[in-house]
């Protein structure tokens, strides 16, 4: 009877070490609230590198000369060339906050009328452009898309007025064929007037 119990209480001892074992294995494998703290997940060390892309806004301060212009080019100074007073075009153009400009020309379109250049400020107000246009040759082709011409560039140096709508300075034009023979030498004077929302179409007749 006695070797019995002893058996029996051996049994008992076995399956209830074996209850205890199994239940603390669970725990350490799937309850996070029970593992150990170096296995548990916190959020503050991977929520942040989770969150949905964003854009971020820089803020740029556009320089006063950025905008939209009415400009003419006019002749003056030319010995032998262009008297005076002589209008050498008429134009749209457009000074970037990247440093670039782009201008519409009042040249013919089939002539090449829009061209590029590039912009860095030279003082307070000063402003030097470096722009270049590539055309076609119309006069071997009045009524369509002549010949290649070489490259034209004009250089500006304006001055933007204390009240931020207009500027004035010189250019200096220089075209050559695609040879690289010059055909043209061209200076004057430039103005700008700002084209803002409230400009109406009748500054251009």
């Amino acid at each position: 009877m006695t070797t019995m119990f002893k058996k029996l209480t051996v049994a008992l001892g076995i399956v209830l070490m074996g209850t205890i074992l199994t239940a603390t294995a669970s725990a350490e494998c799937g309850d996070f609230k029970l593992a150990k703290p170096k296995a548990s997940l916190q959020p503050e060390s991977w929520q942040e590198q989770f969150q949905p892309a964003s854009l971020l806004l820089v803020q740029q301060t556009n320089d006063p000369i950025v905008g939209m212009w009415q400009v003419a080019f006019v002749a003056k100074g030319n010995a032998g060339g262009p008297p005076n007073g002589t209008p050498i075009d008429s134009a749209l153009v457009v000074w970037h906050n990247d440093g670039t400009e782009i201008m519409n020309s009042g040249r013919p379109a089939q002539d090449g009328n829009f061209c590029m250049g590039v912009w860095e400020k030279t003082g307070k107000a000063g402003y030097k452009l470096n722009h270049f246009a590539l055309g076609n040759d119309t006069a071997n082709a009045p009524s369509g898309i002549g010949n290649p011409a070489g490259p034209t560039r004009i250089q500006e140096t304006v001055v933007l007025n204390p009240d931020g709508n207009s500027y004035s300075g010189r250019f200096v034009l220089d075209a050559y064929d695609t040879s690289g023979n010059s055909t043209a030498h061209i200076i004057g004077t430039v103005t700008g007037t700002r084209i803002t929302v409230s400009t109406p179409a009748s500054v251009f007749f």
